[in-house]
């Protein structure tokens, strides 16, 4: 679980204190600083396979783009910053980003080509609020890979079931398209990814099998 740790802060306070010396992730939600859950070997191994086949796809394509290792994404709007499991950045755009020297921040859309949210116990952060900051920031796709069936029933069904979410920016709004077992992803940013919700969901299982 997610444990919320001391008093409201800002942004710069946030920044100036992280990261600390155990080596824990925390994010800020609204100037509280919270202490995201210890990930699993199954996250990882989701969050790896996501970046290797991605990182493949844009190096096939020859685009600008590249996976950081910690970068905070920022919504203009409110004292928050979220550090995405996978984060593809635009190159070319970060001349433009104010944070990005001093701070590992990018707060534009024109920067963020793609951000993907791997669920775990804090679901509700990525069906719920990060959706929400992503939309209003304009980021044009926000995948939400919930392998482990985890969040709530209005949003992978009943009975819960390994649901990928792909969030796609039409006028301002998210459209949401689900993917499961052996549906081919379907993504703006990448239409010729080759890959079905059930091989992303496997790389979390192949330790177990």
């Amino acid at each position: 679980m997610t444990q919320v740790l001391g008093k409201v802060v800002t942004f710069d306070e946030f920044v100036a204190k992280y990261p600390d010396n155990t080596g824990q992730r925390y994010e800020l939600y609204d100037g509280v600083i919270i202490e995201m859950p210890p990930p699993t070997g199954d996250h990882e191994e989701v969050i790896g396979f996501l970046a290797t086949k991605i990182t493949l796809e844009y190096s096939r394509l020859n685009l600008p783009y590249f996976i950081p290792k910690t970068v905070f994404v920022k919504p203009v709007e409110n004292e928050s910053a979220y550090s995405p499991d996978v984060l593809i950045l635009n190159q070319p755009n970060l001349v433009n980003e104010s944070l990005w020297k001093k701070a590992s921040t990018v707060t534009q859309a024109a920067s963020i080509p793609l951000v993907i949210e791997v669920v775990s116990t804090n679901w509700r952060d990525d069906y719920l609020k990060k959706y929400a900051d992503y939309e209003e920031m304009g980021i044009p796709e926000y995948w939400i890979v919930d392998y482990g069936a985890l969040g709530g029933r209005e949003f992978i069904g009943k009975p819960k079931q390994p649901t990928i979410l792909i969030c796609c920016l039409e006028e301002g709004e998210y459209r949401v398209s689900k993917f499961r077992g052996n549906d081919r992803i379907q993504s703006p940013t990448f239409p010729e990814l080759d890959l079905t919700a059930e091989q992303i969901f496997r790389a979390g299982t192949v330790g177990n099998s």
